[in-house]
C-alpha cells in the first residue's frame, strides 16, 4: 500500500468514526482542537488565544439550574505555554473568561495541562503522545468546579495529508455531581493547499459515559469545517460547526491565534 493511500484510508475510516453516529452536542468548550505534535522547543514559550462564539446555541433550555446559556456567548482563553524539555511541554490556561449576549464579563476560571509527544523516530510518518489537564471553572459553567481529562494523541502525515485522534477521558474530582467518567472522540483530517494554508475537517463525538458506553445516540456530535493559515510568525486556526441534538449548539464559530511571544 503506497503512504498516499494509507492516509487516504486512515482519513476516511476518521471519517466515518466521526460523523457516523447521530448524537447530541455539548455548549462550547473554552478550547476546541484536535491536539497533535506541535511542541514548543526546550525554554521556548508560546501563547495561543482561543475565541469561540455561539450566536445559534441555547437558551434557556440548560443541562440543570444556574447553567449559563450558550446563546450569543463569547469564550476567551489565553493558553501559554513553555517547552520543560524536547518532548515534555507545559500550558496553562489564564483566565477562562465569558462574555455573555448582554455584553456582561466574567472570569470563568483557571486550567494547567502537561503534554508529551514520543520522541521521533526517523523516517517515521505517526506520531504519539498523550495530555492531561485539571482545571476549576465556575458553576454556571459546569455544575462541577474540578474536572480533569486525559487525552491520548495519536497522528500520520503523508503528503499533504494530515489524519490526527484524540481519545479523552474526562472525570470530575470535586463537586455536587457525582457523574460517571466520559469518553470523547476527537478527529481531524486536513490537506495543506500550500505551505501557509491547510483546510480540513474536525469531529468531536461523545462515546458515551462508563457506565454506557457505546450510546453513540444519546452523546454528542459537534462537525467543524477548518482552515489553518499562517501569516509569517502568526498563525490562525479558523473553523465553523455545526452541533446535532436537543438542546444544542446549533452555530459555533471557533478560532485560534498563536501569538508570536517566545
Amino acid at each position: 500500500m503506497t503512504p498516499f493511500v494509507s492516509a487516504r484510508a486512515m482519513a476516511l475510516t476518521c471519517l466515518v468514526l466521526a460523523l457516523g453516529a447521530p448524537g447530541l452536542a455539548q455548549a462550547a468548550d473554552e478550547e476546541i482542537q484536535v491536539y497533535m505534535d506541535e511542541m514548543n522547543r526546550q525554554g521556548g514559550v508560546g501563547l495561543d488565544v482561543h475565541l469561540n462564539y455561539t450566536p445559534d446555541g441555547r437558551g434557556a433550555n440548560v443541562d440543570y439550574a444556574g447553567q449559563a446559556a450558550s446563546q450569543g456567548r463569547w469564550r476567551i482563553t489565553p493558553e501559554f505555554s513553555y517547552g520543560l524539555t524536547p518532548n515534555i511541554e507545559l500550558g496553562a490556561y489564564l483566565p477562562l473568561a465569558t462574555i455573555d449576549a448582554d455584553g456582561k464579563a466574567e472570569i470563568g476560571g483557571v486550567k494547567g495541562r502537561i503534554k508529551y509527544i514520543a520522541p521521533r523516530v526517523e523516517g517515521a510518518k505517526g506520531f504519539w503522545g498523550l495530555n492531561f489537564e485539571i482545571g476549576k471553572v465556575r458553576r454556571d459553567l459546569d455544575i462541577n468546579p474540578w474536572n480533569a481529562e486525559l487525552k491520548g494523541i495519536a497522528g500520520y502525515r503523508s503528503g499533504p495529508w494530515t489524519v490526527a485522534a484524540n481519545a479523552n477521558i474526562d472525570w470530575m474530582v470535586s463537586g455536587p455531581d457525582h457523574s460517571p467518567v466520559t469518553f470523547e472522540l476527537a478527529t481531524k483530517v486536513s490537506y495543506q493547499l500550500r505551505e501557509d494554508l491547510g483546510v480540513g475537517v474536525e469531529a468531536y463525538t461523545d462515546l458515551g459515559t462508563a457506565d454506557r458506553f457505546g450510546r453513540l445516540r444519546d452523546g454528542d456530535q459537534r462537525v467543524y469545517l477548518v482552515a489553518d493559515k499562517s501569516f509569517g510568525r502568526w498563525d490562525l486556526d479558523l473553523g465553523v460547526g455545526y452541533g446535532f441534538g436537543q438542546p444544542e449548539d446549533h452555530l459555533v464559530i471557533k478560532a485560534i491565534v498563536g501569538v508570536p511571544i517566545g
